[in-house]
């Protein structure tokens, strides 16, 4: 299916007037807004503006509430645990992130733990976020009542995408950002792949015999063909990355990010949709009593970008690299969008009568 190429700067505003009509307050939805189109534009389409028909099926379902703020719930030397009381998450998770920000850079280190915040998208902008402030970061998110995802030897859905993600800044070049989800794909992989985009790799997925597969219908059935697929729908799963370290790695999110915070592990049962998120803040200079950090990351990542490249292999990237080059080409060509995506967000718009046509969003 042929992608649109549609303007990053205007399809950022026609978002944030959705999500204003919704309810959401102005800030919110310029985060929530500017989030989504900077997904996209960092080739993570999965956590992008494909978002925008699910969020404003959320929104009138109360599976997430607009103009909604953080409850604190301890605040104790380095510690925060807040609460997101089911809000826009990415609003809320900027918050919260600026807040273990400034507890690091006041005692060396902050920690955060975030529960019942609605969907945060992409948690690199988290990394990314401490990294400009000049903090390391480790982040690890759970997806309670978000069943998606087969651990390793089995064939039912027993977690959720659960990614994590690692900032490390680098005052001699660019940050290492690394960011994934312990699926070996993420859920919204397969809806791109299920509206037209980008296949998935043909063992993404697990149907109910345990074979593997590709077809995202068996994570949506037949929901894939409304306006709003279900990936609780369908009677398959995604499959856990690295199969059992992966597997491993996810079940700690888990229990990190959903015991511990408070969010919620998943389990079985209807339980309500909430990301939890455990983030540890450091400020280096507070570990760096050689002086040394700065250089040490610097020369560690000129040594891998200038180390030999494998066949088929054009140039060596770090994390973080891939992001950088896809938001420069996208920002100059447009953002590539299949037509049901396109189609999703007009219908948004005009049942909401916001007047937006499809000349407008292309580039």
């Amino acid at each position: 299916m042929t992608d649109h190429r549609i303007d990053p700067a205007v399809l950022s505003t026609t978002i944030e007037r959705i999500l204003r009509a919704d309810g959401c307050t102005a800030d919110e939805a310029q985060t929530v807004a500017d989030h989504l189109v900077m997904a996209s534009l960092s080739g993570h389409d999965s956590h992008g503006v494909i978002r925008t028909m699910r969020y404003h099926l959320w929104i009138a379902e109360g599976t997430i509430r607009p103009a909604t703020a953080l409850t604190t719930v301890l605040d104790s030397g380095p510690l925060l645990q807040l609460d997101g009381n089911d809000g826009m998450g990415q609003w809320l998770a900027r918050e919260a992130t600026a807040m273990g920000i400034a507890k690091a850079q006041e005692q060396g280190i902050g920690i955060v733990a975030l529960r019942r915040a609605g969907h945060i998208g992409r948690i690199g902008t988290y990394a990314e976020q401490a990294c400009a402030a000049g903090m390391v970061s480790i982040q690890f998110c759970n997806v309670n009542g978000s069943l998606l995802v087969a651990p390793f030897g089995t064939a039912r859905r027993c977690i959720g995408t659960d990614p994590v993600a690692v900032g490390i800044p680098n005052a001699g070049g660019e940050d290492f950002i690394l960011d994934f989800a312990t699926s070996l794909v993420a859920e919204g992989k397969a809806l791109v792949a299920g509206t037209g985009g980008k296949p998935l790799p043909p063992d993404a997925l697990v149907d109910v015999q345990g074979r593997s597969t590709g077809d995202p219908r068996v994570l949506y059935g037949d929901s894939l063909d409304t306006p709003n697929p279900d990936p609780l729908a369908g009677p398959g799963a995604l499959r856990a990355m690295g199969e059992h370290k992966g597997s491993g790695l996810a079940l700690a999110c888990e229990l990190l990010a959903g015991a511990l915070t408070g969010n919620g592990a998943n389990g079985p049962g209807e339980q309500r949709f909430g990301n939890g998120l455990l983030s540890i803040i450091l400020d280096p200079k507070t570990f760096d009593d050689t002086g040394g950090f700065g250089r040490e990351v610097a020369e560690y990542i000129d040594f891998i970008h200038g180390s030999p490249p494998a066949v088929g292999v054009e140039n060596v990237m770090i994390p973080g690299d891939k992001e950088r080059a896809l938001r420069a080409e996208r920002r100059a060509n447009g953002l590539p969008m299949p037509e049901p995506v396109l189609a999703g967000i007009l219908a948004v718009t005009d049942a909401l009568g916001l007047g937006v046509t499809r000349d407008e969003l292309l580039m």
